[in-house]
């Protein structure tokens, strides 16, 4: 008999099943939504009385823009809202526990830790391969001790960022619509579709727009089929977190998103001909990193 690859992702789906319905999970959506922006604008209000009408909005554009060590910090760990909001979702309207979103932790955490591994020593390798344009052509970023110093707070940073960002698209927009919906083309593909249009941002990105939302999708899908093959986020998280520490943490593009980054790139979103020409690379190394993980985790 044929094996199943996606039969691990069960694991995730089974919790949601007494409550599935399509009505729930649009529901779900809107208030996970909701709950993420009330929580930041909270959080916001909450920053703007500490520091006062004078600072904050020297404060407010230090956060958005993320061209600031503690700016980008905090941007990130705002995001934390968004794994609330999903989490409280999941418990009102589904009846389901936070943990079961993120899978069991002996699945959980030795994934986790597998992939992370294999995906920081593949970026070694790649970083070292001769030659490498984008790194002779870098340029320094945070001086290394400060970066060095600010390690700590900017994993811990990413990995709010990037488990929030798995635990509302995988653990539960992909687990619950699997729930009701047994093709794996629907329920890989909708939550994938849902999370690049998340970052379709043509003001950013001028004409390179609809490329970086396509980027985004492919990156869904393969953190969806890693979720699915392994029956955690442990595989997806890190495999998010790996690719957005090298993207924010070790080489950066200027301007927005800059200040935890060790080096970074001679150019900027707004040099649309340079960022279209990586990111035909970027999409190999996404590929190559797929394939890791799934040797990482021997599915």
């Amino acid at each position: 008999m044929k094996r199943d690859r996606y039969a691990p992702h069960a694991v995730l789906t089974l919790p949601t099943f007494p409550r599935c319905e399509l009505w729930r999970l649009v529901l779900g959506l809107v208030l996970a939504t909701v709950i993420m922006f009330g929580l930041t604008r909270g959080v916001i209000a909450l920053i703007s009385g500490i520091v006062g009408p004078d600072r904050f909005p020297s404060v407010l554009n230090a956060i958005t823009s993320g061209q600031d060590p503690w700016g980008l910090l905090a941007q990130l760990s705002l995001m934390g809202a968004m794994g609330i909001g999903a989490i409280v979702v999941a418990e009102t309207l589904h009846g389901r526990s936070a943990g079961s979103l993120f899978g069991p932790a002996r699945m959980f955490w030795p994934q986790f830790l597998r992939v992370a591994a294999v995906l920081v020593a593949l970026n070694v390798v790649i970083a070292l391969l001769p030659p490498w344009p984008l790194r002779v052509a870098s340029e320094p970023g945070l001086p290394p001790a400060q970066w060095l110093a600010l390690l700590p707070l900017t994993l811990v940073a990413l990995l709010v960022q990037t488990a929030s960002e798995e635990v509302l698209f995988r653990g539960y927009f992909q687990s619950t619509l699997a729930a009701r919906v047994k093709w794996p083309a629907v329920w890989l593909t909708l939550p994938s579709l849902a999370f690049g249009l998340g970052h379709y941002a043509p003001d950013v990105w001028g004409s390179n727009a609809v490329s970086i939302a396509l980027w985004a999708v492919a990156f869904g899908l393969a953190a969806a089929d890693l979720t699915a093959r392994s029956g955690s986020l442990g595989a997806a998280i890190a495999f998010h977190m790996v690719n957005n520490f090298v993207a924010i943490g070790v080489m950066s593009l200027q301007g927005d998103l800059s200040g935890l980054a060790l080096t970074k790139l001679p150019f900027g979103p707004e040099d649309e001909a340079a960022l279209a020409a990586i990111l035909p690379v970027d999409l190999a190394t996404l590929f190559v990193s797929w394939l890791a993980a799934r040797l990482a985790l021997r599915v």
